[in-house]
């Protein structure tokens, strides 16, 4: 089964939905299943330089509107293992690059390259728009930082990145995370496990309303 993932690095509820799928994907043994990735940038708008976070909190109506929402995936995300930091982070990076790193690295390591990608930004506060930070996950995945880099200036996998970008756009897609299973069944937002699990083993015998 091929699942394809439509997601930004610096999406926490892509980070909760891909924790939700795989934990799904644990219980769910009836047939090899391959996760692809695939790139969303969820404002176009930001600039290479990525902007301070304080923009962000005025975009959606204040700080305690903002530590509101935090405390929601803070507390999802504990109970499904993965940590957010937000007070760590001060500035929205520029993803484009993010996602270029993730198209370098091969499909065996793609999923390493995202969860290395989320703990920079959301446990660290790291800086994902910036490539000597994307170095650093290269090669704490294992990558060759010396292709990544040249990857990464020469923008080998742009094309990639903005094809997908346009697939998105093409396909009506206005919010990540947003799965799609075996190139026809679509699953919005950071679906619970069980959801997950059900909507697996549906596909898996053909039992699934078109």
């Amino acid at each position: 089964m091929k699942i394809d993932v439509f997601q930004d690095t610096v999406c926490p509820w892509c980070r909760v939905g891909q924790a939700h799928l795989f934990k799904a994907l644990e219980q769910f043994q009836q047939e090899p299943v391959e996760v692809r990735y695939h790139a969303f940038l969820l404002d176009a708008t930001t600039p290479p330089e990525g902007r301070p976070m304080s923009t962000l909190v005025e975009r959606l109506g204040g700080q305690a509107r903002v530590d509101e929402m935090h405390a929601r995936v803070c507390q999802i995300g504990e109970a499904c293992g993965v940590d957010f930091q937000f007070e760590k982070i001060d500035h929205i990076p520029n993803t484009i690059r993010s996602h270029e790193l993730i198209k370098l690295a091969p499909a065996d390591l793609q999923e390493a390259v995202v969860q290395e990608l989320h703990d920079a930004y959301f446990s660290r506060g790291e800086d994902i728009g910036d490539i000597k930070v994307l170095l650093e996950v290269a090669r704490c995945v294992g990558l060759d930082t010396q292709v990544v880099q040249n990857g990464l200036l020469h923008e080998e996998k742009r094309a990639e990145v903005l094809e997908d970008l346009q697939f998105a756009r093409d396909a009506g897609i206005s919010g990540v995370p947003f799965f799609i299973f075996e190139g026809k069944y679509a699953l919005s937002g950071a679906q619970p496990v069980e959801v997950f699990v059900q909507v697996l083993e549906q596909i898996a015998v053909g039992n699934v309303l078109e």
